[in-house]
Formats: structure tokens, C-alpha cells, sequence
């Protein structure tokens, strides 16, 4: 799965290098915009005429990328690194498959680590019980639930949470690398 993946991440990494390079801040608005310049991406690579291109810009999912990706100060992952400093070594492995698939196995082990941050912490399976165990004297039955006490363990729990600040995610916020320029790749 995480190979599949890293694949997939090298090809978008490759089919967007350099378009942060094209990317334009309005400011006219009340909050800035983020442009993107599909013609000037499309002209330094050399591939205006390139149909599938042009499609997947002129798309959505694209539009999307630009927004979620645009700003140049946000949380920094995998993508924008190989988008930024990993353009030599994906040149360099385009002639070379044993390379290239060493490359894609440390990708997927990167994506396993990003998703498994703690991989020390493992969760024991409870065994199944045994056949007839239920006929057993020893075990007690589930008590009941003082319905009064949930209520009042509810009250404190929305109290307590009315009263703290509002979660907000950890993420570091970094300037993203705009990586070398569009034209120093190749119209492959």
C-alpha cells in the first residue's frame, strides 16, 4: 500500500516541480487570493500543447492542491520536500529502475513513519474466550449503570470543556521551500 503510494507521490512530485514557481499573490481582496499562472507553467516546461496537462490544471482536485498548498507560510510534508530538493535525484533515477525503486521503498517507509509516529506502542489483541466459558460460576455479572451518576459526569465533562480554550493542532508552520524554477526540468 505505502509503495503504491510513494509512486504516486513521486509522480505528482514530478508533473507539479516548479509550480510554486507560477503561483501569484492577489492582494485586491479582502483576503489575499492565490492565483495560479497555468500558462507561464505550462510555456517554461514546453508543454502547451500537452492535453492531459491542461486538463488536470484546468481541474478541481487541482484547484484544491493550489489553495490547500498555495500559501507560502503553512505545515511543510513529504510532497513539498521531493518537490524542492529531490529534483536532481529524480533526474538521475529516470535511466536507473534499481535506484528509482530503492528511492519509492524509502518513500513508503517515510509515509509508514509520518502515519505510525510511535511504532513502540502496540496494541494487545484480547483473546477470544474460551468455548464454555461463559458457563463459569467465578465470573460476575456486568454491573448496571447508575444512569444519575453518567448524568452528572456528563455535566462536569460539558463544564469543563465550555470553560477551557479551544484545541488547535500542533502543526509547525515553516516558509515552504519554492524549490528550483520551472524551467529546469524536462518536457518528458
Amino acid at each position: 500500500d505505502k509503495e503504491v503510494r510513494a509512486i504516486f507521490l513521486r509522480l505528482f512530485a514530478q508533473l507539479f516541480q516548479g509550480y510554486r514557481s507560477c503561483l501569484q499573490l492577489i492582494r485586491i481582496h479582502a483576503e489575499p487570493v492565490i492565483h495560479f499562472h497555468k500558462a507561464a507553467f505550462l510555456g517554461q516546461r514546453g508543454l502547451i500543447e500537452n492535453d492531459f496537462l491542461s486538463k488536470v490544471l484546468n481541474g478541481m482536485a487541482f484547484a484544491g492542491f493550489v489553495s490547500e498548498r498555495g500559501p507560502p507560510f503553512r505545515a511543510c510534508d513529504l510532497f513539498d520536500e521531493l518537490v524542492a530538493f529531490e529534483v536532481e535525484r529524480i533526474k538521475a533515477e529516470e535511466g536507473n529502475p534499481p535506484k528509482m525503486i530503492k528511492h519509492v521503498r524509502e518513500l513508503a517507509e517515510q509515509l509508514f513513519k509520518n502515519e505510525n509516529p510511535n511504532p513502540h506502542i502496540a496494541f494487545q489483541k484480547v483473546p477470544r474466550p474460551t468455548e464454555g466459558s461463559h458457563l463459569r460460576v467465578h465470573i460476575l455479572p456486568f454491573p448496571r449503570i447508575n444512569e444519575g451518576r453518567v448524568q452528572e459526569l456528563l455535566q462536569e465533562g460539558l463544564a469543563r470543556s465550555q470553560g477551557a480554550p479551544p484545541a488547535t493542532r500542533g502543526d509547525k508552520k515553516c516558509v515552504v521551500p519554492a524549490g528550483p524554477p520551472v524551467g529546469m526540468f524536462p518536457c518528458s
